[in-house]
């Protein structure tokens, strides 16, 4: 594809669309628009002769990434739950208190139906599609996580796009060091699941944040 029709598709899919989500007056509901672009995604990953399938899951390259996975997400995980005891302790397992079964499905069906979906639009046919436009592997990393952490200006609230663009870097790093989605999605899903329990998922559901519930910092 010419350079000029990649820049052209880079702009609608990860800058357009998600400016005429956020803004749009229709409410639209999120996930089956994400599983449109990203079988759009996927669908262009079969059809490019040059693209490795295996990446679409690659899981022997997960056995061993885990020890170090679950390292990182300890160190990050304590000081996140730290900040919701300090300044939203109303929230701190407010979803695992309250709601017990919905909890459960979400932390269930997340991974499936959110994470890596996301996972192929923002890394596998990120990297794949992209390369010409950042061929640096620091440059597309750094792209992938800022187009990762500004679709989350759909869900209208600061932290959201915030606590994405660490995240999106360090997904976007495991999967360019790996070439497996599945190490990535088991990551991100780790991440996003750890916020649902937290009591943070509310910043990622669409909608207002009460203002009762707006974490004092923001």
């Amino acid at each position: 594809m010419p350079r000029l029709m990649l820049l052209v598709e880079f702009i609608v899919l990860y800058v357009a669309l998600p400016l005429a989500y956020r803004f749009s007056r229709l409410r639209v509901l999120g996930l089956p628009l994400l599983w449109l672009v990203s079988g759009y995604a996927f669908w262009q990953l079969l059809h490019d002769p040059n693209f490795d399938r295996a990446r679409l899951w690659n899981a022997g390259q997960l056995p061993g990434r885990l020890v170090s996975i679950l390292v990182l997400f300890a160190i990050s995980a304590f000081p996140l739950w730290l900040g919701v005891r300090r300044f939203a302790p109303h929230l701190q397992w407010n979803f695992v208190r309250t709601r017990p079964a919905l909890w459960a499905v979400v932390v269930v069906a997340y991974p499936l139906l959110s994470v890596y979906p996301q996972g192929l639009l923002y890394r596998a046919f990120f990297f794949e599609r992209y390369s010409a436009l950042f061929p640096v592997n620091w440059a597309i990393i750094l792209a992938s996580a800022v187009a990762f952490a500004f679709l989350h200006i759909v869900f209208r609230n600061p932290l959201a796009p915030a606590l994405t663009l660490p995240g999106g870097l360090l997904f976007a790093f495991r999967y360019s060091q790996t070439g497996s989605l599945a190490t990535s999605s088991f990551e991100h899903a780790l991440y996003g699941c750890w916020l649902f329990t937290l009591g943070l998922g509310q910043y990622f559901f669409h909608g207002a944040i009460p203002e009762k519930d707006k974490i004092q910092s923001i």
